[in-house]
């Protein structure tokens, strides 16, 4: 990553940034679709580039990535912003709207976490199959 690169964006995402059993992919409480509330968090630090998002987002094809930014886009949360550079270079940063739900999104995790237990045993009895019958 260039030093401007560096210098637009803030430190690189790290890989390990969601952690696959986080109580947040718990949470029955839902912003946007699956990838909206990873993308916001993305953002959280400044502006990023379309491959620095997909560091942290594993399983996310390039076709539903720009499916989840358009949308978030679409609904005012992000923005959109292409370089006039010889390197054509887009980036995406949370507008002041996508900036107000770091907060509800905060909470949301808070109390997914705080009921960790109680979502795992309800999932666990709703997929665990029926002997009864």
């Amino acid at each position: 990553m260039s030093e401007a690169t560096r210098q637009l964006t803030g430190e690189p995402l790290r890989a390990d940034m969601f952690d696959p059993v986080c109580p947040s992919n718990l949470s029955p409480i839902r912003f946007g679709d699956k990838w909206a509330g990873m993308i916001i968090r993305c953002l959280e630090g400044g502006p990023r580039r379309f491959s620095e998002l997909r560091v942290p987002m594993h399983g996310v094809s390039a076709k539903v990535l720009t499916h989840s930014l358009r949308a978030l886009e679409r609904d005012g949360l992000i923005s959109r912003t292409a370089s006039k550079t010889p390197v054509r270079r887009v980036t995406y940063a949370l507008t002041p709207l996508g900036r107000g739900m770091l907060v509800p999104m905060a909470a949301a995790c808070e109390w997914a976490a705080a009921n960790w237990d109680e979502l795992l045993d309800a999932r666990e009895a709703s997929t665990a199959p029926d002997h009864t019958a």
